[in-house]
């Protein structure tokens, strides 16, 4: 019987350098949807999905990341005499999300690399990964981390968020070869990395979430440099796949990138469609800016 999964690692150590030059100063995980940083909408989805304690890679230059889960007395205390405790209590709130820790990722050596320096934190326990700068709308009460979480307690095995994509799209992901053996559960056969569209097994690509167990450690331990000389956690994927059972999820939800420009502008009009307090002037000005066009 598969453990419950209480831990989560949230890779955010890259440099941005698609949203630069935002991102010379900003990490990317704080770009904002809305009025919220994308790394928060993450560790929220985490959290609701049983998660309690988090480790969060970083790398030199992001202790914004750090600061904006801690409490700020001096903030706090304007709120509060000004009598905005709405505002004050949502504020408070972030730093009580979960049992936050953080670790550097000395050199920046690829998104496996980031991984394995969870290894201390994780110990022998399954555990989530859950990209920092994407954010994953669930189309049902889960999250999608919870999505995965459940079917890890079904077939106690790593399970990876999937998606569809179209297929003139696939060259850009790491995509699935598998087998459907429950609605939307794949037993995975093979792990493709951006293959072109007329040798791609399929469009269901890898999307930013996944679970695993803890010997994955050993793999990525194992994995030679890939692409851009760096540790692939897909590589590492492949290599356990050779010696145990993996699956994929196709998610019920929507995934938005949020470390690209053209995510950022996409997600932020569709979450801000959702605020009632704006929703009718701001869907006003979308209408009157198409019709110019």
């Amino acid at each position: 019987m598969s453990r419950p999964v209480r831990k989560a690692v949230i890779p955010a150590a890259g440099f941005g350098t698609r949203f630069l030059p935002f991102t010379k100063a900003v990490p990317k995980e704080l770009v904002p949807l809305v009025d919220k940083p994308v790394i928060q909408y993450v560790v929220e989805e985490a959290v609701a999905a049983g998660i309690d304690r988090i480790l969060i890679v970083t790398s030199s230059g992001k202790n914004a990341i750090q600061e904006h889960f801690n409490r700020s007395g001096d903030l706090e205390r304007r709120l509060e005499e000004t009598g905005k405790t709405a505002l004050l209590a949502e504020l408070r709130a972030i730093s009580g999300l979960a049992d936050i820790h953080y670790i550097y990722q000395q050199e920046l050596n690829g998104l496996g690399d980031a991984v394995l320096c969870a290894k201390s934190f994780v110990g022998d326990d399954p555990f989530a990964v859950l990209l920092g700068d994407t954010v994953l709308d669930s189309s049902t009460e889960v999250t999608v981390t919870g999505q995965l979480v459940a079917a890890f307690g079904e077939v106690d095995s790593p399970v990876t968020a999937l998606e569809p994509v179209p297929m003139e799209r696939v060259s850009r992901y790491g995509v699935m070869d598998g087998i459907e053996v429950g609605e939307g559960l794949y037993k995975v056969r093979d792990w493709v990395e951006k293959p072109a569209p007329e040798e791609a097994p399929g469009n269901l690509a890898i999307a930013s979430r996944y679970v695993f167990t803890p010997d994955i450690f050993d793999f990525l331990g194992r994995t030679p440099r890939g692409k851009g000389n760096e540790i692939q956690l897909t590589d590492a994927m492949r290599l356990m796949l050779a010696e145990r059972p993996m699956y994929g999820l196709r998610i019920a939800g929507k995934r938005y990138d949020l470390g690209s420009k053209l995510g950022f502008l996409t997600g932020t009009v569709e979450f801000g469609l959702r605020r009632p307090e704006f929703r009718e002037a701001f869907a006003a000005f979308l209408k009157e800016i198409t019709r110019e066009l």
